[in-house]
């Protein structure tokens, strides 16, 4: 007679995998990253700004490269990278004929182009694996602590200046007219933007990171009847599609975590999509 399966039995497949360190300590970045990029990228969907995320989370790629090379913090050249991109644009697209949309193309081309010549130059392809597709087991404690920190300037920034940014969300004109300034505001957005790509490019992969901001928040802003439920959902989206994307990379073998976690993550926009 088989043996009688047990409830233990049948959690086992979920609980086995808690018993390694490197999945608890990917298990609680993914759960940071996904509450503070859900909430940061409600902002970006409904102000339209997907185009100048994805520059910004990918143009961190030149500084995770060079600051590997120089033998100093990942995440320090990353960021360097990533405020560069936004001055850049910013620079460009307020010079007299320039768009915003042109001045983002050419910064996230020129970013984009420059961390791959530093790659060939540096003979280091394969060790930049991890960072372009992200990868759970590279997530050590120091990477927790710098994630956590990131998420809380993150989540306390957009807390104090609720008001100020969903007003210029929703209507910049009278926002300027009291005092509000939507292009600080803007700037702002930009900063977090920059600080959380490169809390998420361990888990995500700088290729991939910009759909961590977008596709929860797209599902979000579907599902909710105001800006906090849209946050809500959001986060809970990518809190789903994090937490589904690690198991399903523990599982399939050579699957990077960062590919399984958009995929999963994108299932319940397609879902909401076709219901909804």
């Amino acid at each position: 007679m088989p043996a009688p399966v047990t409830p233990t039995a049948m959690l086992n497949p979920i609980l086995a995998p808690l018993s390694e360190d490197f999945f608890l300590r990917a298990l609680v970045a993914i759960l940071l990253c996904g509450v503070s990029a859900a909430c940061l990228g409600t902002y970006i969907v409904v102000r339209r700004m997907a185009f100048i995320s994805t520059a910004l989370t990918h143009s961190i790629l030149p500084g995770i490269v060079a600051a590997a090379l120089l033998g100093i913090s990942l995440y320090v050249g990353a960021l360097v990278a990533a405020l560069l991109t936004a001055a850049g644009v910013a620079w460009i697209s307020s010079r007299k004929g320039n768009s915003e949309d042109s001045a983002i193309g050419v910064m996230l081309s020129m970013m984009f182009a420059l961390g791959i010549a530093l790659m060939s130059v540096g003979h280091a392809w394969r060790d930049f694996t991890g960072l372009l597709f992200g990868s759970i087991v590279s997530v050590g404690m120091s990477d927790l602590i710098l994630i956590a920190l990131t998420s809380f300037i993150v989540l306390l920034v957009l807390r104090v200046l609720h008001k100020e940014l969903e007003l210029s969300s929703f209507d910049e004109e009278y926002a300027q007219l009291i005092g509000a300034k939507p292009s600080v505001l803007r700037m702002v957005l930009l900063v977090l933007i920059a600080l959380a790509a490169v809390a998420s490019v361990r888990l995500v992969g700088a290729l991939l990171t910009t759909a961590l901001f977008v596709i929860p928040s797209a599902t979000g802003v579907r599902l909710g009847k105001s800006l906090a439920q849209a946050m809500a959902w959001s986060a809970f989206c990518a809190v789903f599609g994090g937490v589904s994307g690690l198991y399903l990379s523990y599982y399939i073998s050579g699957m990077p975590s960062g590919a399984a976690i958009v995929l999963c993550c994108a299932t319940p926009y397609f879902i909401v999509r076709l219901l909804k």
